[in-house]
This record gives structure tokens, C-alpha cells and sequence, in this order.
């Protein structure tokens, strides 16, 4: 049934292919091409090194960083010493580090020196002092701990031991550090060999150009590793680069967002470029537009698959397979697909009752890899996580062919390129403006990202308040991403009977003319 039956950590999953196919590429860094040997090696030395340094067994050790193979390495080292890997996100704005390294407790945290300002005023905003690891193109981790022995640490690595922490946010707006166990991700790795549309071969080689603060990019690239294909990593998502990089790397696998695909086709470099290569394109943040799809099909004549998953659950639960793909119906390509193996879904109501197909309801789901909580937060694990079942806080139907729709989003959720947008957390910064007296964030469609944030505002009363004065509180506060791209004025919020802000009603006029639901 397992692939590789003697492996259980994410240490072991490099460690198999450095004994077995030491010289087998497991990373490609521009002109660089890094073995499974090379990578154990380095990642034993990083370990050898953090211990050194008294990290110990459940402590946090933090990453601020872009993609490079210096990530790649200190996952791995990081992993071998039973402490938690923990990545932060480069594109926060400072208060929002400082809340997420306040609530890590990172015990040490590798950095590269062009985020030192950010880093240095994030540190001093929440008050604490952390042991750093400078790095850059000349101090790489390799050449920090090339003096630490290359064999592994003497440690034995619990299955049930945190093996990454990576950070979300909820309708509160606060940060939760969600834990993802080595046992976790091994299991994850069973229910994708047991996918028939998961097919590897020994010339495979993915291109990585995902920000590594997601499971989207963590998940998707050890699933490479672990199946032996190299993963060839571009430093940050940008058009150009991604093309240039397909022209000299000629990958088979890719794993884009809708909003990048797009991004992708409209450079002008696209026409030209040679996609033969690209056997499939994994793609998900969002469904993809029958027009998008059928000219990504065009241009790039590979197989494609979608996928629906959240950090909480380790991992893509279901998929939309390559053959169910269909073009000439678009319907079908709004769905998510189907549950992995070892994956379960159920459509509830409020009661906790399954609905019947094509009733929409909260989707609940059940995984090998679930989260084993949030980071010192038990109580609001507690609300997402209950027998076994994850609460998505996701919308769904099922029709009668068993694929699954997500209509809406219980926490009101944005999702702009990608990128996961919580309307809570914009609200309560934004609300923090003197001249703003209530304030509803909702995303409206948008050509390009899929949705865009739109803040609808309440002034207080007296108050002459504009659109540059609300965005520039804004960037003061949060990732550029998060800024709305709008701010419309209204003198009342439609209510429901609660007395609550009636969302649906706010985002009617927008979402009508497109034909989403807006319930």
C-alpha cells in the first residue's frame, strides 16, 4: 500500500532517495542542480547546527524568506531536530509579523538580509529579541554550517511531532498557527498514491514558483521530493521569469493559480515560448472560466487538474481530474472535483444534518493528514475540529455525478489571485480610522485576480472622509494584497433580522450581473 513503507518523517523523505538514487536531482537553482545526497547532507549539517544551538524538541524555528534552497534545506534540518519549522510571510505588513512572531515563540529564525528592515521593526514592534541566522547569496545555510558533520542527528522523530507551522487567519482576524505533523504529511503522500491521476515518471521535473508561506507550495513540492522529481525553484511568481525558466528547464509539472495562468498567457513572451514539455498543469485558489481554460489549453497542449484544499487539512482533498475537464461544459469546470482516497466529505445544515445533492451547507471533511490544532489556540480549534471532521466553513453542493460545488464562504472569505483574504481581518484595521464609523469589507468580482477587495464605509458623522485617506491607513496595516482596490461610502449597511450586516445583499448588485450566487 505505501510507496515507501520505511519512511515516516519529512527528514526520511530525502534520506530513501540519498541511499537509494543518491545522485538523482532533487533541486534546480538556476545553474545549479542540487543531488538527494547533496540535499541530506546539507540538511544534516543545518540540523547538527540548531542543535548546537539548544534547539530543542517542540520549539519554533522561523523562516523570513523567499524561495531559494536555502528554504528547501532548513525544512528539512529543521525537521531532524523535532522542532517545527515555522514560515512567515514576506509580504505582511509589519504589525502583521509582529503579531505572527509574537504568537510563534520562535526560539531562533533564519532571515535574509534584504528583509532586515522589516524584520528588525517587527521584532521592536512586538517587543522580542530572537537569535537570527542571516543569510543572502554569499552566507547561504550550507556555507553557515558547512563545519557541522554531514551524518545524521542521533534523535528519534515521533510521527505525531510538529513538522511545520504555517500561519492563517480566521473571521476573528487573528493569526492561528496550524500544526501539520510528519505522520500527517506521510498520510497525505498514501491518499495521492492511491490516485490513479497522480502519475510520476523518473524525468519528471516540477517548476516551484509559489510563495513557500503556503501549504499550496510546501505540499505540492514534497509530494515531488517524495516521489523523487526534482523541483526547480523560482525565487518569487513573476511572468517573465516562470516563462524563461519553462524555456531552459523544459518541466513537465506545473502548479499555477488561475490569476498566474492568466498572468502567464497575457505576457508577451507566452506566444513564443515553448510549453511541450508541461505534461500537466495543476492549478487551484479558485475555478478557472471556460475562456481561460480553453486558451491555456491552446497554447499550453498539456493535461490539466484542479484541486480544492486548506492548510487545516494538509493537503488537496479533492480533485477535478484531468479527463473530467470538459469543455463544452462550463458548469463542470466550477466544480472541485472529487475527495482523494482516504478523504471523506459530508454537506451538513446548521444541525449538523447531511443535506440532500444539490442542497448547499457547510462542508465537513475527514483526512488522514488533519491538522492536530492551532498553535496556542485550543479553543478555536476546538470550534473547527470535532470527531475526526474538519468544519471548512465552506459552502458546498454535491450533484448526482458526486462532484462538489463551493458556493460561498461561511467566513466571508476573499480569495484575489490565490491569495486567501479574511474580510474580518481588513475590517477591524480599517475600523481603527478615526474618521470611519462602521465598516463591511466584501469582494466583488474582478477581471484579473478573480475578486477584488471592496470596502463599503460608514463615515462618522461630521466627518469628511475620502478613498486616498481609508487606503492609506490601509497600507499602513496590511499585506499590499489585502488593501482594498476600492472604498464606496454608504449613509446604512443592509441588516438581516439579527441586526447583523447582510453581506449577501452588499455584494448582490456585483455578483449578479456575472451570474454567481450570492446567497
Amino acid at each position: 500500500m505505501w510507496l515507501y513503507p520505511e519512511v515516516r518523517t519529512l527528514g526520511e523523505f530525502i534520506e530513501y532517495h540519498a541511499r537509494s538514487t543518491p545522485d538523482r536531482r532533487a533541486l534546480v537553482w538556476r545553474d545549479r542542480n542540487v543531488s538527494f545526497a547533496e540535499y541530506d547532507a546539507v540538511a544534516n549539517r543545518i540540523a547538527n547546527g540548531l542543535l548546537e544551538r539548544g534547539v530543542e524538541a517542540g520549539d519554533r524555528v522561523g523562516f523570513l524568506g523567499l524561495n531559494s534552497p536555502d528554504f528547501y534545506f532548513a525544512l528539512i534540518g529543521t525537521a531532524k531536530t523535532r522542532a517545527a519549522f515555522t514560515v512567515f510571510n514576506w509580504r505582511l505588513a509589519i504589525p502583521e509579523l509582529a503579531q505572527l512572531i509574537a504568537d510563534s515563540g520562535a526560539r531562533l529564525t533564519i532571515v535574509e538580509r534584504g528583509l532586515e528592515d522589516m524584520w528588525t521593526a517587527a521584532l521592536a514592534a512586538c517587543g522580542r529579541t530572537i537569535e537570527t541566522i542571516w543569510i543572502d547569496e554569499a552566507e547561504t545555510l550550507d556555507a553557515h554550517f558547512a563545519s557541522q558533520p554531514a551524518t545524521k542527528p542521533e534523535l528519534f522523530i515521533s510521527e505525531e511531532d510538529t513538522a511545520i507551522q504555517l500561519y492563517t487567519s480566521g473571521t476573528t482576524g487573528l493569526p492561528k498557527g496550524v500544526m501539520l505533523t510528519h505522520g500527517g504529511f506521510n498520510r497525505m503522500r498514501l491518499c495521492e498514491h492511491l490516485e490513479p491521476a497522480f502519475q510520476w515518471d523518473a524525468d519528471d521535473i516540477f517548476i516551484n514558483p509559489l510563495p513557500n508561506f503556503h501549504l499550496l507550495s510546501i505540499g505540492i513540492a514534497f509530494q515531488c521530493l517524495y516521489n523523487g522529481v526534482a523541483v526547480s525553484i523560482v525565487r518569487q511568481f513573476d511572468p517573465a521569469t516562470v516563462l524563461a525558466t519553462i524555456e531552459r528547464d523544459q518541466p513537465t509539472l506545473l502548479t499555477l493559480t488561475p490569476t498566474m495562468i492568466q498572468m502567464l498567457l497575457d505576457h508577451p513572451s507566452a506566444a513564443g515560448t515553448d510549453f511541450s514539455s508541461v505534461r500537466l498543469t495543476l492549478y487551484a485558489g479558485s475555478p478557472i472560466s471556460l475562456g481561460l481554460i480553453k486558451r491555456a489549453i491552446a497554447i499550453m497542449p498539456g493535461k490539466f487538474m484542479q484541486f480544492y484544499g486548506a492548510t487545516e487539512h494538509g493537503g488537496a482533498a479533492s480533485i477535478l481530474r484531468p479527463d473530467e475537464h470538459d469543455l463544452d461544459d462550463e458548469a463542470k469546470l466550477q466544480s472541485c472535483g472529487r475527495p482523494l482516497p482516504l478523504i471523506e466529505f459530508r454537506i451538513v445544515d446548521g444541525a449538523d444534518n447531511e443535506v440532500a445533492d444539490g442542497e448547499p451547507g457547510e462542508l465537513l471533511i475527514r483526512a488522514p493528514a488533519i491538522t492536530s490544532g492551532y498553535w496556542n489556540q485550543p479553543e478555536a480549534a476546538a470550534k473547527v475540529l470535532h470527531n475526526g471532521w474538519y468544519r471548512s466553513g465552506d459552502v458546498a453542493r454535491r450533484d448526482a455525478e458526486g462532484l462538489y460545488y463551493i458556493v460561498d464562504r461561511v467566513k466571508d472569505m476573499i480569495v484575489s489571485g490565490g491569495e486567501n483574504i479574511y474580510s474580518a481581518e481588513v475590517e477591524n484595521a480599517l475600523s481603527t480610522h478615526p474618521g470611519v464609523g462602521a465598516v463591511a469589507v466584501i469582494g466583488v468580482p474582478d477581471p484579473r485576480w478573480g475578486e477584488a477587495v471592496m470596502a463599503c464605509i460608514i463615515p462618522k458623522p461630521g466627518t469628511a472622509l475620502d478613498e486616498n485617506s481609508v487606503l492609506a491607513h490601509a497600507r499602513e496595516r496590511l499585506a499590499g494584497y489585502k488593501v482594498p482596490k476600492s472604498v464606496t461610502f454608504m449613509d446604512s449597511f443592509p441588516l438581516v433580522p439579527s441586526g447583523k450586516v447582510s453581506k449577501k445583499d452588499l455584494r448582490a448588485p456585483y455578483w449578479e450581473s456575472v451570474g454567481r450566487g450570492v446567497g
